[in-house]
């Protein structure tokens, strides 16, 4: 099984197409998105930085224009671990109210691709007033998220295993609302109680109330 802090993979290698700057920066990102998803743009400072990516400030800002690009890039590449994390197996599933309960089980499971734990939680209480390049970055992944919930649930009910009247909209909201509530908890209680006992009445919902009987 894979860890909960283990990177996702697409099994694709593209370094060997791009030019030696491009990797630079590539590994820059890589190294500074622990650093920002673990910290905050304001709790990461260029120290952190230049230690985490063994360049100095030069080096750095040689490949971006600011802090804030990079941390904008950084959270990019930390969404789309995330992202690929909650999603396998998914699409092996023949029926949505197992590809949602695969979902939860995978958001519990591989909750931390990246060192830090959930970076919409932790980049959306972070960049809520003082930083709108960062805050539309994790307002477009929240979007893609509920978008991705609510298109399986409009697959099931056009496949009828949903019951009458079920709203796509709205499972995927308490979806969503219930696991990083969830995860807040747990991170706070240092225990995953809280995320087994939601995940456990996602599960109740879904098959009792969503589901067709």
């Amino acid at each position: 099984m894979m860890r909960k802090d283990q990177p996702v993979s697409d099994g694709q290698d593209t370094s060997k197409f791009m030019t030696k700057g491009e990797q630079t920066r590539k590994k820059i990102v890589e190294a500074a998105a622990a650093i920002f998803n673990q910290r905050g743009y304001e709790g990461s400072s260029l120290n952190d930085l230049m230690e985490a990516t063994g360049l100095k400030k030069g080096g750095i800002y040689r490949h971006f224009s600011s802090k804030e690009e990079l941390a904008a890039e950084a959270f990019d590449y930390t969404w789309d671990a995330s992202r690929k994390a909650r999603l396998l197996h998914v699409d092996e599933k023949t029926n949505g109210i197992e590809k949602l309960k695969q979902l939860i089980a995978n958001f519990v499971d591989y909750r931390s691709p990246v060192a830090g734990g959930c970076p919409i939680l932790n980049t959306a209480i972070d960049a809520d007033d003082g930083n709108p390049v960062l805050r539309a970055r994790v307002a477009k992944a929240l979007r893609s998220w509920l978008t991705r919930l609510q298109t399986i649930v409009e697959q099931a009910e056009a496949q009828r295993e949903t019951r009458p009247g079920v709203e796509p909209k709205t499972v995927a909201t308490l979806i969503v609302a219930s696991l990083e509530g969830a995860l807040m908890m747990s991170r706070l209680q240092r225990n995953d109680e809280a995320l087994r006992r939601v995940q456990s009445h996602l599960n109740r919902y879904l098959e009792n109330e969503i589901a067709a009987s």
